[in-house]
């Protein structure tokens, strides 16, 4: 999934009309539409992502507020601020490329993985 999928699923759970959320909310309609659609991509501020999840009604710290970011960052061609600050993760990153250069997992090894990363 996209960010802005996400977004607009985000925006349809509160049930609110785009330009209703727009209005609400102070934002452009033309823009958030790009937004929505993936022809912008979602902004680099930490500060704006944050208000933007408010807005939306992301709870903090939830996993819907990390898959927002997660998401955001993806689409910015850069890995997650909060994994970037763990020394720890991003010594282990090169090892982590390498295996996946090498050979590809399956659908299986990946959700197995995923499954291991989870406990």
């Amino acid at each position: 999934m996209k960010f802005g999928e996400f977004v607009r699923g985000l925006r349809a759970r509160k049930r609110m009309k785009l330009r209703e959320f727009c209005l609400k909310y102070g934002h452009d309609p033309s823009n958030w539409s790009k937004v929505e659609r993936g022809e912008l991509a979602p902004p680099s501020d930490r500060k704006l992502l944050e208000a933007w999840a408010k807005q939306l009604g992301v709870k903090k710290g939830g996993g819907e507020w990390f898959r927002f970011f997660d998401l955001a960052s993806i689409e910015r061609g850069k890995v997650p601020d909060d994994l970037m600050s763990d020394k720890e993760i991003v010594d282990a990153l090169p090892v982590f490329f390498r295996t996946f250069r090498a050979k590809r997992p399956t659908e299986a090894e990946l959700n197995e993985l995923i499954r291991l990363l989870k406990k």
